[in-house]
């Protein structure tokens, strides 16, 4: 396709948001563990959702932002939709009643659930990594659903022991990715496919192919 020749795409380097989106995501879900085991008193709930909404959801928002300018949709759109719904857990940790159930938390958790299952499948695609963090963390939600709709007390602590699980998962990832960051290769297994595999492996003439049809290049979204 022929260009004019005053016609000029600049390309910016950013850092990866990736390890800090993982790391955040991790502290998170140790914190919904602390809660659900329980491992904490029920009256400590409002200092885990002070710590959900003030520290966790804002660092995952500050990912979604530069995940966007490198140009990775489905990791902006997972990691924005996640910083949503920490805000939304530490909002409604801090002004709920211990022990009080919640239907439309309930449903949110649901509609939310469905949401993090299609990004998981997404991700499958490139980085099956994540793909298997969203799909396991799918399943938190789900029983964090049933415990709002009145499943009884057990689907929550199984849900707060699953997210001991995520956290390690998220862990790993952090540290994988920061390390493939910082060193221009594979450190820890990641199990990258197609093109974000090519992303890692493949020159620069690879990154910027069909660089004319990305979103804010193109004249409409």
């Amino acid at each position: 396709m022929a260009i004019h020749p005053q016609v000029r795409v600049v390309v910016r380097p950013y850092g990866s948001p990736v390890p800090l989106g993982f790391l955040a995501f991790g502290i998170g879900m140790f914190l919904y563990a602390a809660l659900n085991a329980p491992w904490v008193k029920a009256a400590d709930a409002q200092t885990i959702g002070l710590l959900l909404a003030g520290f966790v959801a804002p660092l995952e928002l500050v990912a979604t932002v530069f995940a966007f300018l490198a140009r990775d949709t489905v990791a902006a759109a997972t990691l924005g939709l996640f910083a949503g719904s920490w805000f939304v857990a530490g909002l409604t940790t801090l002004q709920s009643q211990p022990g009080e159930l919640n239907a439309a938390t309930g449903y949110f958790l649901i509609a939310f659930t469905i949401v993090v299952v299609l990004l998981g499948v997404a991700a499958f695609y490139g980085k099956p990594f994540i793909g298997l963090l969203l799909v396991v963390s799918a399943f938190r939600g789900l029983f964090s659903a049933i415990y709002e709709l009145g499943g009884g007390k057990g689907w929550n602590e199984v849900g707060g022991w699953l997210s001991l699980v995520i956290f390690c998962i998220a862990m790993y990832g952090g540290i994988a990715f920061l390390l493939e960051d910082m060193l221009g290769r594979d450190v820890l297994p990641l199990g990258r496919l197609g093109g974000s595999r090519e992303a890692m492996e493949g020159d620069l003439s690879a990154q910027l192919r069909g660089l004319e049809d990305e979103a804010g290049v193109r004249h409409t979204l």
